[in-house]
């Protein structure tokens, strides 16, 4: 039988699929990310992704 997924699961699930598509599009599009790093804001630079 077949499992079903909590809303926590499914809603972890849909932000990992959200940040996948992210990377990739910065990626192509070749702007850096920008995050929220040990209490700063920081750029990734598209090269290190």
């Amino acid at each position: 039988m077949k499992k079903r997924l909590t809303l926590d699961q499914k809603a972890v699930l849909a932000m990992k699929s959200a940040i996948r598509k992210l990377i990739e599009r910065h990626k192509k599009t070749g702007l850096p990310l920008i995050v929220w790093e040990n209490g700063k804001v920081a750029r990734i630079s598209p090269d290190s992704l």
